[in-house]
């Protein structure tokens, strides 16, 4: 059950990693919606003599700001669905939002997927049902030291026979 709870923590922080990078690649369009407000508001500095029409420009700024909404929107949600993982909370927003990611070629394809086949384990089901997700993970479950690995193996060459 531990590993359940490494997995959900682990699949959180890419979670937001890539909610980072969406919300960061939605921000390109920010160049296409100010060159349509300026079109918009100033066309004679487009064109001089013959600007471009109005309708362009808000073209552009409609197209662009409906792609920036949506991106930082899809990251807002990722974002979320990655402190749910973390919490075990909500697990069929978990589960769309796992699917969504999918369409985000190539680390969203990679995140959903893995994400999706952790999801689908009747032990994480479980975690999400109770909502009782333990704080930190058992002792047991800790790496150990290196002294340590020695010290309980039979090769102890620290030692005597």
């Amino acid at each position: 059950m531990n590993r359940d709870v490494r997995y959900l923590k682990l699949l959180s922080i890419f979670h937001f990693v890539v909610a980072g990078l969406l919300a960061l690649i939605a921000c390109f369009p920010i160049i296409h919606f100010v060159l349509g407000l300026v079109m918009i508001v100033s066309p004679a500095s487009m064109g001089g003599a013959n600007p471009p029409p109005q309708a362009l420009g808000w073209f552009f700024v409609l197209i662009a700001g409906a792609i920036i909404l949506l991106g930082w929107t899809g990251a807002l949600c990722l974002m979320f669905a990655g402190w749910f993982l973390r919490r075990g909370q909500h697990y069929t927003f978990c589960f769309v939002m796992a699917c969504i990611i999918c369409l985000f070629h190539p680390f969203g394809t990679v995140l959903g997927v893995f994400t999706i086949i952790v999801l689908l384990r009747p032990s994480v089901k479980r975690l999400f049902e109770t909502g009782q997700l333990p704080s930190e993970p058992e002792d047991e479950d800790e790496p150990r030291s290196y002294d340590d690995h020695f010290t309980e193996r039979s090769y102890n060459i620290r030692s005597k026979r």
